[in-house]
């Protein structure tokens, strides 16, 4: 027998494989080794010297005399410890003291941090030198600036909105909405209004988006919005699911950005070469699947991999839980998944909109969940509950005409299908193991 590990929570769970069985490894590619939080700080530090269609931050800092920098939640890989510390020092030679800073964590609709959640995201230093705030989507919290083409009202955190110099950090990698995150995604959704995310989220029903390519409608409808509220400087990373920077790029919030998806697109999609009878997913840990909410994006791209009618096995902690007050009031209150559809397909709303990307892949798949979330929510969301990873892994394997594959990092692991791959760079992700 061959033992393999799959990440749950901020530990694993190992699975035995008999030895002369094929399991195939559905893997993201990322360097095994040289990586380093001082790699990491230096490839962030290098970024910073020579930023992309702008001059250096601290340039752009002179005659202000207050900035505000957006970072990225707790549920995001973004190492945002690591980022602030240089950032605050261009800021300082620009002539803007930290005690002038404002830090805005971009939450969207997320749940606010705690004081010890938000010392753990911003590092200690930090922490005791710079104001740090939640992000409230309410809307006597956000400032109205106009409307895009495509009828999004830009509405932004007041405090970002009023600051002279804007600056959004956050992470690069594929996105199922939106194509791909980081860039302006720390304005829209992070510091936006709920009635502005759910107006560009409603727009991801008629429009959809390719993993790691931003040339989408839903995408678009968010650099619109620069018009109306400009990222001043933008600082954004590629990192592993250890949190190693494997690539930065700064400056123009598009021009940037676009340096980062170039890298990110061909890491992190990986071609459909084959589908699988069943499919062992994980969405790679903590903090990717702290709540069902966030892990439905792990076993949306393990879906891809999986024949119609194959069986997924998602192994994922869940010790926040559902992750969504709507999402958990919908699961609780509503007669059965087809009404919560139909409801969503007359007024979209974001949280309960989860459930037209679960119902998407139930159609097609019966889900299997091993995690911390109470039976009752398991069923509910249409999961039957594993107790036993080995138990469901040992019958998969007694059956020798099925074909099976693991996925140990699902939330960095996208599909690419060849009609839609604008990156014919040849990739060994799909190993035989």
């Amino acid at each position: 027998m061959t033992t393999y590990s799959l990440p749950y929570g901020k530990g694993s769970i190992p699975f035995r494989w008999p030895a002369g069985r094929k399991l195939a490894a559905i893997m993201y590619d990322s360097p095994e080794c040289g990586l380093s939080r001082d790699r990491s700080l230096r490839l962030i530090r290098e970024a910073l010297n020579r930023p992309v269609g702008t001059p250096r931050l601290s340039q752009l800092a002179s005659g202000h005399d207050r900035a505000v920098i957006l970072i990225s939640d707790g549920t995001r890989l973004c190492p945002s410890d690591l980022l602030l510390p240089p950032l605050l020092e261009e800021l300082r030679a620009g002539g803007i003291a930290a005690e002038a800073v404002d830090i805005v964590i971009a939450l969207g609709l997320h749940r606010k941090h705690t004081a010890d959640e938000i010392r753990a995201l911003v590092g200690d230093e930090v922490f005791g030198r710079v104001r740090v705030h939640n992000h409230s989507a309410e809307p006597e919290d956000c400032l109205a600036l106009g409307t895009t083409t495509r009828g999004t009202p830009v509405e932004i955190n007041r405090l970002v909105a009023e600051c002279p110099l804007r600056i959004a950090t956050g992470g690069i990698e594929p996105h199922a909405l939106v194509g791909v995150s980081g860039g302006v995604k720390a304005l829209i959704p992070g510091a936006a209004s709920r009635r502005s995310i759910e107006h560009n989220h409603r727009l991801s029903v008629q429009h959809r988006a390719s993993p790691g390519d931003p040339d989408n409608p839903v995408h678009q409808d968010l650099e619109e919005a620069l018009r109306f509220v400009p990222i001043h400087f933008l600082l954004n990373v590629v990192v592993n699911h250890e949190r190693h920077v494997l690539q930065a790029a700064c400056g123009d919030v598009i021009a940037a950005h676009r340096e980062g998806v170039r890298l990110a697109a061909s890491r992190f999609t990986v071609p459909v070469h084959a589908q699988y009878d069943r499919v062992i997913v994980s969405p790679g840990g903590h903090p990717k699947d702290m709540q069902i909410y966030q892990a439905l994006k792990a076993l949306r791209n393990a879906a891809a991999f999986t024949r119609p009618g194959g069986a997924i096995l998602l192994v994922a902690r869940c010790e926040e839980h559902i992750g969504n007050g709507l999402l958990q009031y919908w699961l609780e209150t509503m007669k059965d998944r087809q009404q919560m559809v139909a409801k969503l397909k007359e007024r979209f709303e974001v949280g309960p909109h989860k459930m037209l990307h679960l119902a998407e892949v139930l159609a097609r798949h019966p889900v299997h969940l091993h995690s911390a979330l109470p039976r009752h929510w398991t069923e509910l969301l249409g999961f039957k509950a594993e107790d036993d990873v080995q138990a469901v892994v040992d019958a998969w394997a007694a059956d020798e005409s099925l074909t099976v594959a693991y996925m140990p990092h699902g939330s960095l692991t996208f599909p690419r299908f060849p009609s839609t791959s604008k990156d014919a760079r040849s990739q060994k992700n799909d190993k035989e193991t």
